[in-house]
């Protein structure tokens, strides 16, 4: 029977349930460091889909574009071939221009794997210059955003 390696398993909260695939890994069986960022980035973008109603559009249904201004990372555990993680996403924070969604990745125990930090910037379409969140998109972020930790 063939799994999908990656899907959404909730809605409220955003969780996308993943498997690690052996092609994920080094020769001793050990997720490669830069699979992190394919992880962050698939959760983030699914999440992203979802707080647009699904379409994979995102910020350009508001009239901006939302380019990585930065993303951080902790990790606190190693993955290996079949592994399986659920990667909890929300908006943490709003700012004039930019916001952060927040990842964090559990094994099925609960046992934490990583931490991740995803923070797109609004830009203008025209012309690629920063610019301020539109209040359309605020009140899709506010919707999402999440309680203080």
């Amino acid at each position: 029977m063939i799994h999908p390696t990656e899907y959404v398993l909730s809605e409220r909260p955003f969780v996308d349930r993943r498997a690690v695939r052996w092609g994920d890994c080094d020769p001793a069986g050990v997720v490669y460091t830069r699979r992190f960022t394919d992880y962050l980035l698939g959760a983030v973008g699914l999440y992203s889909a979802y707080m647009a109603g699904g379409d994979g559009r995102r910020g350009e249904m508001h009239g901006v574009g939302t380019p990585c201004k930065a993303m951080r990372f902790g990790f606190f555990g190693t993955l290996w071939p079949d592994d399986v993680i659920d990667i909890t996403c929300f908006v943490e924070a709003i700012r004039t221009r930019s916001f952060d969604i927040r990842c964090v990745a559990r094994r099925l125990n609960g046992a934490t794997v990583f931490e991740g930090m995803f923070s797109p910037i609004c830009v203008r379409q025209d012309c690629r210059e920063g610019t301020l969140i539109p209040d359309s998109l605020r009140v899709v972020l506010n919707r999402f955003l999440s309680p203080a930790l």
